[in-house]
């Protein structure tokens, strides 16, 4: 990059942030931003072990953005150097559902229903698991300056899910945690279990305090049948300019008598997923975030093939890539990270299946979903 282009991406660099400044003025200003935890809660969080000074972290060094590179030089790519193909040319192969079409059968069925993006239901011990239900086409309060959903509706509309169990929030970015879907999700679902400081977030929104479980990693709960565990992630929080961290972040892991599946949420490859492999695996399924990422950003999102081998950490049977197909966040082709994932679970032998959105996955011996419908 010149010297005069340099200049001219600065110039402009502080111009959009000048919008979004607006913008976020404007958003502060929005019942999505969220709520804010009480001073009670916060010093609950201290004694977490990783939450210092108003921050929650991951004890291993994270870089949240701009590894190897300069601010300018990343939103000078980002907004310039835009690699072809970051979009799709048209809506990606869907299949609509209903809540007639996803009830648990049995307390064997193991099930995933992939909706695009990371939001996905998982069937397991006769109960309905929802992780990160993102279902709605605009993400956050200002809908101009976020980027847009590729089909015009999801699989399954909120008011078409079935009655679940537990809502799973990995963390409280707004393509993780939707203000609308929660507010939809109030009357059918028995329980909302999220990290540290997103409680205060669904109490915002009328969520019962009753059923609302925030738990530490490494804590559990049981519910119906079911343990599910709050796990490390190496990632970061926040809704505003002023709340950056001011939650936690977790992967999940959900157990029943006989199946266990593993989700990653949002971050980037560490130690924890061996650990959790050790502790909590093997696993029948995980989904694994494999989308969205960039070598600046590495620390806080896997590159695809770091999502295989967190699949082989965590010892999953079969790995799921999620946070991809639905929305683009990142500088590289919509659907290099199935491309890239399969190429790798392929080396290492990593077993692999590639839903299209809202197709259901049994887990049950038979062959798993294998087309490569993304090409």
């Amino acid at each position: 990059m010149n010297k005069k282009a340099k200049r001219v991406g600065q110039s402009i660099i502080g111009l959009v942030g000048l919008l979004l400044l607006a913008g976020a003025t404007f958003a502060g200003l929005s019942p999505q931003l969220g709520g804010t935890p009480t001073k009670a809660e916060k010093a609950r969080y201290a004694r977490s072990g990783h939450y210092l000074e108003g921050e929650f972290y991951y004890p291993w060094k994270t870089t949240e953005l701009m590894t190897g590179g300069s601010m300018a030089q990343v939103m000078w790519e980002f907004l310039f150097n835009q690699t072809p193909g970051r979009k799709p040319p048209g809506p990606l192969p869907m299949q609509l559902l209903d809540s007639l079409s996803i009830v648990a059968k049995t307390p064997e069925l193991l099930r995933v229903t992939w909706f695009g993006h990371s939001a996905s239901l998982l069937e397991i011990g006769g109960q309905n698991i929802l992780f990160d239900p993102m279902l709605g086409q605009d993400m956050g309060p200002i809908s101009w300056a976020t980027p847009k959903r590729y089909n015009p509706r999801v699989p399954i509309f909120t008011g078409q899910l079935p009655p679940i169990t537990a809502v799973l929030i990995s963390h409280d970015h707004y393509d993780h945690l939707d203000y609308e879907t929660i507010r939809q999700l109030r009357s059918k679902t028995r329980l909302f279990i999220v990290p540290l400081g997103i409680g205060a977030h669904l109490r915002a929104w009328g969520v019962d305090t009753a059923r609302i479980r925030e738990l530490d990693w490494n804590d559990s709960v049981q519910v119906a049948g079911l343990t599910i565990v709050s796990t490390p992630a190496r990632h970061f929080s926040g809704r505003g300019l002023t709340n950056r961290n001011s939650t936690s972040w977790s992967s999940w892991v959900v157990k029943s008598a006989t199946r266990r599946a593993f989700y990653s949420g949002d971050g980037g490859y560490g130690p924890h997923f061996a650990a959790i492999g050790r502790q909590y695996g093997p696993f029948d399924v995980g989904l694994l975030e494999c989308g969205q990422y960039d070598p600046h950003w590495a620390d806080i999102h896997m590159l695809p093939e770091q999502s295989v081998q967190a699949a082989r950490d965590v010892r999953a049977a079969v790995m799921l890539p999620v946070h991809w197909g639905a929305f683009t966040e990142a500088n590289h082709p919509w659907n290099e990270p199935p491309r890239r994932a399969t190429a790798e679970a392929a080396r290492l032998g990593q077993p692999i299946t590639t839903p299209e959105l809202g197709q259901p996955v049994t887990f049950d011996g038979r062959p798993l979903p294998q087309e490569r419908w993304w090409e």
